[in-house]
């Protein structure tokens, strides 16, 4: 009982933390435990042809949880969505899974258009996870492990300019890196608003730094930017 009165409490947390999650969104779907985790409207620039960039996005459960279930909402169909899993054996939550997860988001229409996509998550406690991959025979190479890390770094955006570093610890390499400007809102943002933002990015070592410039327009739209540096490193 008292466990589930603190998930609870984590629940209300988490939801009162951003726009109304809507309800057609299945996420948490099959989960009997399950809270609910909605990220920004995350920017896709206009692109066409073999110039088209995907975006990433990183989104984190409550600590004690990890996600169970994933789920987006887009605002083109022609938005392919993926995330990356990682190996283990069986497929599911705190193995293929952890804490946090990104989403990939790539526009594939054929118009030149600026789309957004929303990411979200259903949460369960840690303790209902995997443990990871069991090795069950002696390998003639090396097992699948962790070598990158993520860190990430997201901050406010308001009309003006604003700045996030993401940046490798020491003894780590940076691999890759992302930016991506997001919207809270209850429904996809409109044209004006998504025209209101223009950001990039510049590598300098191992840090990613990415600059977000905004115009008037954005005033009352709580938006954010996210840099992200992928490190390797790992086990």
């Amino acid at each position: 009982m008292r466990r589930l009165l603190l998930i609870a409490v984590v629940l209300a947390a988490v939801c009162g933390a951003g726009a109304k999650t809507a309800a057609a969104t299945n996420e948490c779907r099959g989960l009997q435990v399950c809270v609910r985790v909605h990220g920004p409207w995350v920017l896709l620039p206009a692109t066409s042809g073999s110039a088209r960039r995907a975006v990433q996005f990183q989104l984190s459960c409550p600590r004690g949880f990890v996600v169970g279930g994933l789920d987006a909402e887009l605002s083109d169909r022609a938005i392919d969505i993926d995330f990356p899993g990682l190996l283990g054996s069986p497929v599911g939550p705190g193995t293929t899974t952890s804490r946090s997860v990104v989403f990939r988001g790539l526009y594939t229409g054929a118009p030149r258009r600026t789309t957004v996509f929303r990411p979200h998550i259903g949460c369960l406690p840690a303790a209902g996870g995997g443990a990871g991959p069991v090795p069950f025979r002696r390998m003639q190479a090396f097992a699948p492990g962790q070598p990158t890390i993520r860190r990430v770094r997201t901050v406010s955006v308001r009309p003006g300019t604003a700045r996030a570093v993401a940046a490798c610890a020491a003894g780590e390499r940076l691999v890759s890196g992302w930016r991506a400007v997001g919207f809270y809102s209850a429904a996809a943002p409109g044209a004006d608003i998504l025209r209101s933002v223009t950001s990039s990015q510049r590598v300098v070592g191992n840090r990613v730094s990415a600059v977000a410039r905004a115009s008037a327009a954005l005033r009352g739209v709580r938006t954010v930017l996210q840099a992200g540096a992928v490190c390797g490193g790992g086990s």
